[in-house]
């Protein structure tokens, strides 16, 4: 067994202990448990950074065994430059859900965190596959923890949001499985994700691969029409759901767009490009306005990620370095920034039980230390220079620049209705006189609290203040990806 299988399958396996203890026998076993299981998860992850040859784009840290003999199915794992980083990340945002939920949950405390253990590890699996039916296992599974997380521990609509979510997630990956059958005859009987990057497909098959795979990925991204189920489940999901869906389950659309749409598919990526850059410029400016009229912090700040996420779209499909990096960039970064932010509305829930902004006003006044923390995320959601979501916002708007000047300046507007919305959101909140008796009453973050806080607030620093450890890493592999769409445009 090797680390990408140790990084998959230990949080599953401490997740599946935390399930045997049961209901609510031993709470605190439980939760020592989940944290020792998801520290000890994330501590597998750092030899594959630490290891990792930047040089190369080939799939590092391979384990490739027969699964299906018959189907010749493959368990084969491997990151690159492209998903490397994505592994680290959902092991650390998973450490921080356990803690988060720490004194929080207390109805079916193992159940909740071995689903959040559970869906750790089905995530991993998503990064490392290298075998087509193996993704789509590892993608499909991810949907039944986190239906049970909204549809046991939400809010009073959460059986509607849970539904809506699975209904949404399900039926667009149906065309995926497929397109992921045809593949495997075309292939000769292969699975394998990097044997169908040679197929010679004609633009007409290309087209039809490139719709079913926009089917699956662009209503888990999610892209504009499709993502009316975000909302709705982000707003019913518990503070840990929340977290795990923008930090990390909106990725697991963007890079299926990498994996599969941009190098099985490149004429027809290139050829329906403009239908991507419309839609992902729709979201960023649309969503964007509608983010400005909500009232529910929740729901503003997963408009935001609709926005946001329009970022990675967009920077995909205008086949350039610049874009393609800062899309990636912008993914990793929107994890920790979106991540935090809903960890602030849950700490503020958790105490006044109200997520309206309306129902605050002045808590910096009672509680300076987490405003002082909140601040600080919602400027790198603003994408203020020297926190993460500057990096990959400049990054992909430089190489719009180059694609168009026009896509360009409609991608920068993020910039304006993000600190619009955001500030807006923010002046009322915490700013100003304290606004009610509830507020006054607020005590400030305890140790628990500042822990999570905290190391969220160190890597928005970080990756503002020095994005070349990771930026460096993907350069090779974004570089071979941009060869290989551009090679079989010239053929």
């Amino acid at each position: 067994m090797g680390l990408l299988s140790l990084a998959i399958w230990m949080p599953i396996a401490f997740g599946i202990v935390l399930l045997a203890i049961g209901r609510d026998s031993h709470p605190n076993a439980a939760r020592w448990i989940a944290l020792v299981g998801a520290v000890v998860s994330l501590l597998v992850t750092v030899p594959l950074v630490t290891g990792f040859d930047a040089g190369t784009a080939a799939l590092q840290y391979q384990e490739n065994v027969s699964w299906i003999e018959r189907f010749n199915v493959h368990y084969h794992l491997g990151v690159d430059g492209l998903s490397l980083w994505f592994v680290p990340l959902t092991a650390f945002i998973t450490v921080i859900v356990v803690i988060a939920g720490w004194q929080v949950i207390t109805d079916r405390v193992g159940l909740y965190l071995g689903a959040f253990l559970i869906l750790s590890g089905l995530m991993v699996g998503v990064f490392s596959a290298a075998d087509g039916l193996l993704f789509y296992v590892f993608f499909e599974a991810t949907l039944i923890p986190m239906y049970i997380i909204i549809g046991v521990w939400g809010g009073q609509r959460r059986v509607y949001a849970a539904f809506k979510f699975f209904l949404y997630t399900l039926l667009g990956s149906l065309l995926m499985l497929v397109a992921v059958v045809y593949l495997y005859y075309q292939s000769g009987g292969s699975f394998e994700i990097q044997d169908w990057h040679k197929l010679p497909l004609p633009l007409t098959v290309q087209t039809l691969l490139f719709v079913a795979f926009f089917a699956a990925f662009s209503v888990k991204v999610p892209m504009w029409p499709v993502h009316t189920w975000l909302p709705d489940a982000h707003v019913e999901a518990p503070t840990g759901g929340s977290v795990v869906l923008a930090a990390i389950m909106l990725k697991l659309g963007a890079y299926g767009f990498l994996r599969f749409s941009l190098p099985i598919a490149p004429d027809a990526a290139r050829e329906y490009a403009w239908v991507i850059i419309t839609l992902s410029l729709i979201a960023v400016v649309y969503i964007g306005l509608v983010a400005l009229v909500q009232r529910d912090m929740k729901k503003l700040v997963a408009y935001s990620s609709i926005a946001h996420m329009g970022f990675v779209t967009l920077g995909f499909f205008i086949f350039n370095e610049l874009g393609v990096t800062g899309a990636i960039v912008q993914m990793i970064s929107h994890g920790f920034v979106s991540g935090a932010m809903f960890l602030c509305i849950g700490v503020l829930y958790d105490r006044v039980h109200s997520r309206e902004i309306s129902a605050y006003g002045g808590v910096a006044n009672t509680m300076p230390k987490f405003a002082a923390f909140a601040v600080l995320f919602a400027m790198a959601n603003c994408g203020l220079p020297g926190t993460a979501g500057f990096v990959g916002e400049w990054m992909v708007i430089l190489g719009a620049v180059k694609y168009d000047f026009w896509v360009a300046g409609l991608a920068a507007t993020t910039l304006i209705f993000g600190a619009g919305y955001t500030l807006w959101m923010v002046k009322r909140v915490y700013f100003g006189p304290v606004a009610n008796e509830h507020v006054k009453a607020l005590q400030d973050i305890g140790s628990r609290e500042f822990l999570m806080l905290a190391l969220l607030a160190a890597a928005v620093l970080w990756m503002g203040l020095y994005p070349k450890p990771i930026t460096s890493v993907m350069e090779v592999s974004v570089g071979e990806l941009l060869k290989h769409v551009a090679a079989s445009k010239l053929q």
